[in-house]
């Protein structure tokens, strides 16, 4: 594991898990929409494809698109997050790594998804520092022309943080530098274009050369 904490250790704590579960069955409960991620993948990927949860807390993502037919993996380096997660569908691979960390990774296969999503502010909520290597280690898990799909907030009112932590330049850049090339950029996992908000997703595909 790397020795760098993540934003999202510092912000979640012990046992997170439990708590982040209970927070979505109430959503769930109240009638919100719990599967955009998944429905705007499953838009970009016929079933059957191989797609990896980058971040994959609870499995929330991951759960719902093997129930529509993808070959779905999880990863995390919150255990009580994935803890719930095996609970909840121990017929799918759960795998305790660090994003940012090219050693710990390398339990996930390279070059065998053809999709890794990261929702959830997955990115910005990295350790400080660690950013472009844990995008540079999700590319290198892509098949070529796979697709990296991430989306997360650009301001305080879109991230559990006092200020944002990552800019789409940022992030652009990583990408390129590891051989992905921008798609498209929405404002929701509904798929409304983006128009220069708080809160992005990007989709973005790996090269022949990358």
């Amino acid at each position: 594991m790397s020795e760098s904490r993540s934003r999202w250790a510092d912000i979640a704590g012990d046992d997170a898990g439990e708590r982040y579960a209970a927070r979505f069955a109430k959503l769930a409960e109240s009638g919100a929409d719990m599967h955009g991620e998944a429905r705007l993948c499953a838009e970009l990927l016929p079933p059957g494809a191989r797609v990896l949860d980058a971040g994959c807390g609870t499995g929330r993502v991951a759960i719902r698109l093997a129930e529509l037919g993808y070959d779905c993996v999880g990863v995390d380096l919150d255990d009580s997050m994935l803890e719930v997660a095996r609970r909840a569908a121990p017929e799918l691979t759960w795998i305790l790594a660090d994003l940012s960390d090219p050693a710990d990774l390398g339990s996930v296969g390279a070059g065998s998804f053809d999709m890794v999503v990261a929702a959830g502010n997955v990115i910005p909520l990295l350790a400080q520092g660690t950013e472009a290597r844990a995008v540079a280690g999700l590319a290198v898990r892509l098949r070529p022309g796979g697709l990296l799909v991430s989306g997360f907030g650009l301001d305080a009112a879109h991230l559990p943080l006092a200020s944002a932590t990552v800019t789409l330049a940022d992030y652009d850049a990583w990408c390129a530098a590891s051989g992905l090339a921008l798609e498209q950029r929405l404002a929701t996992w509904d798929g409304a274009a983006y128009d220069g908000g708080g809160y992005a997703v990007s989709v973005h595909r790996r090269t022949p050369g990358g």
